[in-house]
């Protein structure tokens, strides 16, 4: 087995450039079968080797965070996010400078960041938020009785809320919508990819406080939603727009609870009146009935806006199998 080493000029980092044990060698049959896809190593085993490394990251950078005794507040969770989407773009530069691919074919082009997509984003994600709560007012269940912040502190509680529900669409869009969206996508297919991961993303809000089945079930189906406009557009700034502004217009903007969640500092002093499967009760709105109506309606609406599937880049993929 040879190894080459170079400089690979489009990684910010510097990585190995190639190795051959990614590629698939000449020889086939027996245990090659196993370890190669007709182009380079399966799918599966490249997941498990950017999960080591991703992990490794974060375990390094999580344990330098808990020695500082930050303690479990608001900032300290943000940096872990911070921690994590660092460790995660980390090993996709360095699974990227194996596999000869860039970000921006793992759906991250470096140079969209934060350009029309994402703000395309943003709009779908404040509008779909308050197309969900105006159905909640016609039925009875939402109202907005007043301005709680005004001035400086509005817009120091804007800013703040803003920069923080931005790092977690990067962090929570690339975690499962980034690499492991892309190697696993091309083994078993996009969509049996994008429902596993947006499965996983639905579970893992059943540990926050104040959730419930329904709430955990609609996260879920933000997350197929968020595929489809990674599908779509071919970029994960498009979903990263819309789930930080999403989650920006529950915090700050109308002030209700987020997945359970209820943060200080928030412009409208909103309430709640009926039926929890109105309402969402303690998760807030993405635990209504109402949520899973209006997730389908944004579905439907960018299916029709964005017409072609452009993720991942038929001339940069390698279908390779699991």
């Amino acid at each position: 087995m040879q190894l080459r080493i170079g400089w690979n000029r489009n990684s910010c980092v510097g990585v190995l450039k190639t190795m051959t044990f990614i590629e698939a060698p000449r020889r086939t049959g027996g245990v090659w079968t196993v370890l190669y896809g007709p182009k380079e190593l399966r799918a599966g085993w490249r997941f498990l080797i950017f999960l080591a490394i991703a992990v490794a990251l974060m375990a390094l950078g999580n344990g330098f965070v808990t020695t500082l005794h930050a303690g479990d507040g608001p900032a300290t969770l943000l940096v872990r996010k911070i921690v994590s989407f660092t460790a995660l773009v980390i090993a996709s530069l360095i699974m990227g400078g194996l596999e000869r691919r860039t970000l921006a074919d793992y759906g991250l082009p470096p140079r969209q960041a934060f350009g029309l997509r994402f703000w395309q984003g943003t709009l779908l994600g404040f509008a779909g938020l308050t197309l969900l709560l105006g159905l909640m007012h016609a039925a009875g269940g939402f109202n907005i009785k007043g301005v709680a912040l005004h001035t400086a502190e509005a817009w120091k509680w804007a800013g703040l809320y803003g920069v923080a529900f931005v790092i977690v669409g990067l962090e929570e869009e690339f975690r499962y919508r980034g690499y492991i969206q892309f190697t696993l996508g091309s083994g078993i297919g996009f969509w049996p990819t994008a429902l596993c991961f947006s499965a996983l993303f639905g579970f893992g809000h059943i540990f926050n406080q104040g959730e419930t089945w329904v709430g955990a079930l609609n996260a879920g189906v933000a997350g197929l939603v968020f595929a489809l406009l990674l599908r779509r557009s071919g970029s994960l700034w498009l979903p990263i727009g819309t789930h930080a502004a999403w989650d920006w217009a529950e915090s700050y903007f109308y002030g209700v609870p987020d997945s359970g969640f209820v943060l200080p500092g928030h412009l409208l002093d909103s309430s709640f009146a009926g039926s929890k499967w109105l309402t969402g009760g303690s998760v807030g709105p993405e635990g209504s009935l109402l949520c899973t109506l209006v997730l389908a309606v944004i579905a439907l609406g960018a299916a029709l806006w964005l017409r072609e599937a452009r993720f991942p880049l038929p001339a940069r993929s390698l279908a390779g199998e699991v």
